[in-house]
């Protein structure tokens, strides 16, 4: 089996879920079954990056910009279906949501949520609309549809109208590896101006509507701890600042931009609680890698959140910001409890890895190469 990985629209640093999901699955397909070869169509910005991924594929380096949207968009309909034709794959996987409409192959699209469409101030109007005219026709072209969650599986047959059995649903695995040393905690606690008196309740995030960050700074204001946040910056921080500011919470919020991995690793270290108050996420990623560290999770009852969650974090309507309040409360003041989420905390992440979704992709090949339904 040749597969082809479109993996154009990645940047590295700065495509959160999405690059988690290839740095972490192409390592593992390779490994479940070295006898299929991999091949990785790519931008120019990753053209350089090293690691296991790298190794594990053949990298074919486009000329493409993936900071320009227009360039990887129109890329990945003229330049990447000759460039995997040429390479001879027999079934390429887009792992980005988008896909090439055309190409002498057989085609698997990762879609992973549709918060442009259900949230759609997420993104610039005319981005969103694009996206989600590039997601459906991509998706309804290709022969098999992969989703993360039964949530997300749901949100596809509706929003996508793809047939139920052409959708695969495999779950991800847990989220970024912990395969680096943590940040002193002094480090930290001096780099990102962390008041070393107060407790730490921590979330990773990127800065946009459908996260819900501003209910949760909200939901923090009667505490006496410092929350930081977490993640990908993007125009919507100057609301959240200003949120902040409003407040008068300056001296008890941090928001921090995407951090490297040995910060992200003392932050959880240092955290007695993680907050995850989206009100909507395909999987919720995050979630699972705070749960396996053994960091006490409290989390929004939308969407794929308590499918993922399962008993093991405490759920909340995200649309309450007293609720928001309660279930922090619980984790920091209720050591009792506090303990029994980081025990099933990693029970539950124990129950996702890598090599499952690697063994469900691979089946998801193999029903594509064989026509199947």
């Amino acid at each position: 089996m040749h597969v082809g990985l479109n993996l154009i629209y990645l940047m590295p640093g700065r495509t959160g879920g999405m690059e988690t999901v290839a740095r972490e699955l192409i390592p593992a397909l390779a490994a479940a079954r070295p006898d299929v070869r991999l091949t990785a169509f790519v931008n120019r910005e990753a053209a350089s990056e090293q690691g296991p991924w790298r190794e594990a594929a053949e990298w074919v380096p486009l000329p493409v910009r993936a900071s320009s949207r227009l360039d990887w968009v129109r890329a990945e309909q003229t330049l990447l279906p000759r460039a995997a034709a040429a390479a001879g794959v027999e079934l390429l996987h887009s792992l980005g949501a988008t896909a090439p409409l055309w190409g002498p192959f057989r085609r698997v699209v990762s879609v992973y949520d549709f918060n442009y469409k259900l949230y759609p101030e997420t993104h610039n109007p005319l981005y969103g609309r694009g996206l989600d005219l590039l997601v459906r026709l991509g998706a309804r072209r290709s022969d098999r549809v992969l989703t993360c969650s039964q949530s997300t599986r749901i949100d596809a047959e509706r929003l996508l109208s793809v047939p139920g059995e052409r959708i695969d649903v495999v779950p991800l695995g847990l989220g970024a590896a912990r395969d680096v040393a943590p940040t002193p905690e002094r480090e930290l606690r001096d780099r990102y101006g962390l008041d070393p008196t107060r407790q730490l309740v921590l979330t990773f995030s990127d800065r946009r509507p459908h996260k819900n960050l501003l209910r949760l700074i909200e939901a923090t204001r009667d505490g006496a701890y410092m929350l930081v946040i977490a993640g990908y910056v993007t125009a919507y921080e100057r609301e959240l600042r200003a949120g902040i500011a409003d407040l008068g919470l300056e001296e008890r919020v941090r928001l921090l931009p995407w951090v490297s991995d040995a910060d992200r690793e003392g932050l959880y270290e240092l955290a007695l609680g993680f907050v995850f108050p989206s009100l909507y996420e395909g999987f919720g990623l995050p979630v699972l890698e705070a749960m396996a560290r053994g960091v006490p999770v409290a989390c929004s009852n939308a969407a794929s959140l308590p499918e993922v969650a399962g008993d093991a974090a405490l759920l909340f309507d995200p649309h309450d910001t007293q609720a928001i309040a309660t279930a922090l409360r619980r984790i920091l003041g209720d050591p009792h409890e506090a303990e029994r989420l980081r025990v099933a905390g990693r029970e539950r992440a124990a129950q996702f890895s890598w090599e499952a979704t690697a063994a469900g992709t691979l089946a998801c090949y193999e029903r594509t190469l064989s026509g199947w339904p």
